[in-house]
């Protein structure tokens, strides 16, 4: 299933400006706001980041629709790279920003999700890293699904 970049990418002129992450999703009730880096969980479950922090309309029903929770904006910077790590679920991710010199290395492969209007399932439960090569800024809005939800 494809999604509309163009319309994402509108919706997010209204966000505050961030360096590197931005969450889009908040616990129900708590006072996170999306400028708050989403690392530090200790009082609460990951999974219960669901609740919707900004007005983005078609952004946030492509989310709601296959079960994204904890989802994020990240801008990976030209240049740098993540440390190479497993993640507890899979991720849901929307390529907004990226060129060929940007791309993932999981379990030694290297791989290359293009913004071509398509979302992709990642699984981010194998050893991986993100890395930028270029000298542009990469962005995907990324959250967590639940292996047991069913993707079309």
């Amino acid at each position: 299933m494809s999604v509309d970049i163009e319309q994402i990418l509108f919706e997010m002129q209204i966000l505050p400006e961030f360096e590197t992450q931005l969450s889009l999703q908040k616990a129900p009730g708590s006072k996170v706001s999306g400028e708050d880096i989403i690392s530090d969980l200790d009082d609460v479950s990951e999974n219960m980041f669901t609740e919707f922090i900004y007005n983005m309309p078609y952004t946030n029903s492509i989310l709601k629709k296959h079960g994204v929770y904890r989802a994020r904006i990240m801008n990976l910077k030209p240049k740098t790279n993540y440390t190479y790590h497993q993640d507890y679920t899979k991720r849901f991710h929307i390529p907004l920003i990226t060129n060929n010199k940007c791309f993932f290395v999981i379990d030694d492969k290297v791989i290359r999700y293009p913004a071509d209007g398509n979302y992709y399932i990642v699984d981010t439960t194998k050893l991986h890293t993100a890395i930028n090569s270029s000298r542009e800024d990469r962005i995907h809005i990324i959250g967590c699904i639940d292996e047991k939800d069913n993707w079309r």
